[in-house]
């Protein structure tokens, strides 16, 4: 196949997959030998294996960096300072996608983009849901779910001082009762502590912003 025929056939994808493309091939082994030679080329990206995306120039779809992250290491979802931002809970841009999965941890240095993935075990892999962008889906964590997130893999010492250093903003995202929750479904008594720690800081920042 000529790159000019590939690229009229699968332009419309934001990603490719060796599975979908070998479908129906009658040497899938000449087609393996022509990827590699479109990536060597600049035509083509390679950003794990059997996963590729178009180069800039050839791109008809920008894919979305949350349905990468999706595809590069499977389950996982997006979580701790990337999920933060995504939410508007913090004011700082992050240019890593950080991730949670039950896999082994990683780091994927992608034409695309950075992406860090955090191991934890099967029983702490819930409290996100599919979120679409540009008409592409990934997992994202839900704000209470990527807050707790970064302190049980960070394990940082919980002060006023560290909440404070977060930037936390627009409150009114967190649930407070979920919050609660889901620190209770860590079954691990510091979780729930720093769930009730967030939430008296959210409400005394809160209150301290009214008198100003």
């Amino acid at each position: 196949m000529e790159f000019n025929e590939f690229l009229k056939k699968y332009q419309n994808l934001p990603l490719l997959n060796t599975d979908l493309l070998l479908t129906g091939e009658t040497d899938p082994r000449l087609l393996r030998v022509q990827l590699s030679r479109w990536v060597k080329a600049g035509h083509l990206f390679r950003l794990k294996r059997g996963v590729y995306a178009f180069a800039p120039h050839f791109q008809k779809i920008l894919p979305s960096p949350y349905l990468i992250a999706s595809v590069l290491t499977r389950p996982s979802y997006v979580s701790l300072e990337k999920a933060l931002e995504f939410h508007g809970l913090i004011p700082e841009a992050v240019f890593t996608v950080t991730c949670v999965t039950t896999k082994r941890p990683g780091r994927f240095e992608t034409p695309l983009g950075r992406f860090s993935y955090n191991h934890v075990r099967p029983q702490l892999f819930w409290g996100y849901a599919s979120v679409l962008l540009e008409d592409q889906s990934g997992s994202m964590a839900h704000p209470e779910k990527a807050l707790l997130d970064l302190i049980y893999l960070k394990a940082p010492r919980l002060t006023k001082n560290y909440l404070e250093g977060l930037r936390l903003q627009n409150f009114e995202k967190i649930n407070a009762g979920r919050l609660l929750e889901y620190g209770r479904r860590f079954k691990k008594p510091r979780m729930l502590h720093a769930a009730g720690m967030i939430i008296a800081y959210m409400k005394k920042t809160a209150s301290t912003e009214k008198k100003l």
